[in-house]
């Protein structure tokens, strides 16, 4: 029944109601313009409900119907012109009515309650915030026992182990991002002429870049969604990985991997948050382990992809002088294979019901917890068990849209979003230092660094040791020849690992052949010929040439030095780098060998630590294989053959792991889910930071001793590992 009163006095009462909001929250300020929203929407429903029971009590006159029919109250056959009472609610009982905005979880006014005064201050009407807080961390804590419960119902079956498989080849992509550089380096330096320093700076800026992604994309993941999140990093990490592989020069090669280590470090903190959100309290630190082995796969995926594609030079072609497409940029392109396959499956996948639930998303919570349920008991062959649940506990939301106005250009819609979710981001990101986590973010901090520091530090140092070792035993078999007089000869053979002294050469060819490590010193070149020359590491110190001819060679001018030149020329010199020293191919057979052994001796840690970690604790774990690191950090000084040093790599990385897995465990179990990934990014983005200062302490000190390289690496892990034994235990608790 519409009176004409009711609906149009309701609508001119609301519009009236939210136009005072506006005054309200423009004389407030910004600093307090959130909670006056939230008391004027109360301000509104509260005023209108005592509307409608002051219209009720009002002595309106009782008028007799014309025909007779009986009495009403203010008809509005009588009142069209002036308006009347709304009985647009006739037939429902006012303690039953549903108002506006009940079904969000507002509660419903008191009827004994009035509207504020006039003229009373906006901030008396501001919910106290600590009140607010101790609510919604009662929310949170029945939130998370019944979210134990509903995950116990649901069952650990076909959902989890599709969904370990999708998230592991999130977690597969960031371990081949890893290993993408260091592969290809040796091949690349040729095409892009990098120096020591180019190569130094291209091996860090994949971490530098991993370290803002694991901040940026673990804070975004607690406020927009984990899996939302998670496909926007792998997108980014899939785009600028496929764009490095065909980019020519080192810049734009530089920027590209970047941004790939950019979007790849949303990667660890996301998967590990995500994955545990649907696992039970008696599965997650096992079943967290075993995805850690995915990482591990990834290492092996990248050396075995080396191995089979880097040195096969025929799949490769260019075009001209100006663009070409070796073999090294089609295993770039392979590499990015798993981050696309995880980007296909996970848009199968669901949100995390817990995300949903933490910011009052109910609906939505309860159709993914039934979805895993359902799954679960097909597959375990019980279909017709029912999903008991029907109401989950969500936690009350602080945070209101923000009320940009219907005149609002698009752009700065856009740009006050997007600072908000910056505010929503950083204050999340201090709240972890909040008294309440201060602790244990700075022993987390503490342990995250050293752990990092010390494995990172000394797996890179492990290559670098082995081939300075190869290095060392190479030059032991270099050859010398003093005084050497050749005249008419042709040299059409490879020359390798020689030095040559006061030698004399007259009218000799070198012609089609590779100089490897030769070294020629105080010599006579008199009418030679040097044509089609690749050289590497090659030299001519205090030499003399006359009348000699070089035609199409890379023994360019900076390779003589010293040198005179008498009536000698070069023709059509080879076009390409100016390096002193490129890789060769048995060096770079070796850095796939030593990381594809290096990556396979965790599988036996990763083993043990998934089998043992819900039954001797995460503390005991962590603490354990870090003081057993430390200890293994002392067989380094008996490393001095290459063999030695792949075992003790070996050894090292394969008691290492256990520690890896049980600080992952750990961090995502000591904070609650709203702080979850913020928390584990932070803590990620310090363990890239780490690994930059041990990668660039560690190898500095390479060929120069070992001593300092051991300290360093015994001491971050002793440190680490009594650290360890500090933070609370979080074995046999539920997900906070």
């Amino acid at each position: 029944m519409d009176d004409g009163y009711g609906q149009d006095g309701r609508q001119d009462f609301i519009r009236g109601a939210k136009d005072i909001a506006k005054v309200v929250k423009k004389q407030a300020g910004k600093k307090v313009g959130r909670s006056v929203d939230k008391m004027a929407d109360e301000y509104t429903k509260r005023s209108y409900k005592r509307f409608e029971e002051e219209d009720e009590d009002d002595d309106y006159p009782v008028q007799q119907s014309q025909d007779g029919d009986g009495y009403y109250r203010n008809d509005s056959r009588a009142n069209d012109d002036e308006g009347g009472h709304s009985d647009s609610t006739e037939g429902h009982d006012e303690d039953d009515e549903i108002y506006e905005g009940e079904y969000q979880g507002i509660p419903r006014a008191e009827s004994g309650k009035t509207g504020p005064v006039d003229g009373m201050a906006p901030q008396a009407q501001i919910r106290d915030l600590a009140q607010f807080e101790a609510e919604r961390r009662k929310d949170q804590e029945e939130l998370a026992q019944q979210y134990e419960t509903i995950l116990q119902e649901c069952g650990h079956g076909k959902f989890q182990w599709t969904l370990y498989f999708v998230l592991g080849l999130a977690l597969m992509a960031d371990g081949v991002e890893i290993f993408v550089v260091g592969f290809v380096l040796p091949s690349a330096e040729k095409d892009m002429c990098l120096s020591e320093e180019s190569k130094g700076m291209l091996g860090l800026i994949v971490y530098l870049g991993m370290m803002v992604g694991a901040f940026l994309w673990g804070g975004l993941a607690d406020r927009i969604g984990r899996r939302q999140t998670l496909l926007i990093s792998l997108s980014i990490n899939s785009v600028f990985a496929f764009f490095s592989s065909f980019v020519q020069g080192y810049s734009s090669f530089l920027l590209c991997r970047l941004l790939s280590g950019v979007g790849i470090g949303g990667s660890i903190p996301i998967v590990f948050s995500y994955y545990s959100e649907f696992l039970a309290q008696e599965k997650r630190g096992e079943h967290l382990s075993w995805l850690c082995m995915f990482w591990m796969i990834g290492g092996i995926y990248a050396s075995a992809m080396a191995w089979a594609i880097i040195p096969h030079y025929g799949w490769s072609f260019q075009m001209g002088s100006a663009y070409q497409f070796h073999s090294w940029r089609v295993f770039v392109l392979v590499c990015a294979f798993p981050s696309v396959a995880a980007i296909s499956a996970l848009t199968t996948m669901p949100e995390s019901p817990r995300f949903f639930l933490e910011n009052g998303k109910h609906d939505e919570a309860w159709m993914i917890l039934k979805q895993v349920h359902d799954t679960n008991m097909r597959a375990k062959g019980y279909p017709e068990r029912v999903f008991s649940v029907t109401t989950i506990k969500t936690v009350k939301q602080m945070d209101e849209l923000v009320d940009m106005g219907e005149g609002t250009a698009w752009h700065q819609r856009w740009r006050m979003k997007l600072a908000d979710l910056f505010n929503q981001v950083w204050s999340n990101f201090l709240a972890i230092f909040s008294p309440e986590y201060r602790r244990t973010t700075l022993m987390m901090m503490a342990v995250w660094f050293s752990m990092s520091f010390s494995y990172y530090g000394l797996t890179v140092w492990f290559p670098d040791m082995i081939k300075y070792l190869q290095k060392q035993e190479y030059s032991s078999r270099t050859k010398v020849f003093i005084k050497e007089k050749v005249e008419h000869v042709t040299f059409n053979f490879t020359l390798e690992n020689q030095v040559h002294r006061n030698g004399e050469y007259f009218n000799n060819k070198f012609m089609n052949l590779k100089m490897k490590s030769m070294v020629f010193e105080d010599s006579l070149f008199e009418e030679c010929y040097f044509e089609d020359i690749t050289s590497s590491n090659t030299f001519f110190k205090n030499c003399t040439f006359i009348a000699t001819l070089f035609y199409n060679t890379d023994l360019f001018k900076y390779r003589l030095i010293n040198s005179k030149l008498v009536n000698s020329t070069f023709l059509h010199n080879k076009e390409g780098c100016m390096l002193s020293d490129f890789s060769d191919e048995n060096s770079a057979y070796m850095i796939y060998f030593v990381s594809f052994l290096g990556t396979l001796a965790v599988l036996p840690g990763n083993i043990v630590s998934a089998l043992l970690m819900d039954k001797i604790g995460r503390l005991r774990m962590l603490a354990g294989s870090s003081v057993i690191s430390c200890v293994s950090c002392f067989f380094l000084s008996f490393g001095n053959s290459e063999s030695a040093m792949i075992a003790l790599l070996c050894l090292f990385g394969g008691i290492s792991i256990a520690s890896w897995n049980a600080l992952d465990v750990l961090t995502v179990e000591l904070y609650p889910s709203d702080k979850r990934c913020t928390a584990f990014g932070f803590l990620n983005a310090l363990c890239k930071l780490a690994a930059v200062l041990g990668i660039s302490i560690f190898t500095s000190f390479v060929g120069i001793t070992k001593a300092v390289p051991i300290l360093f690496a015994s001491g971050a892990l002793a440190a680490g590992s009594f650290l360890a034994f500090k933070l609370p235990e979080t074995r046999g608790q539920v997900l906070q």
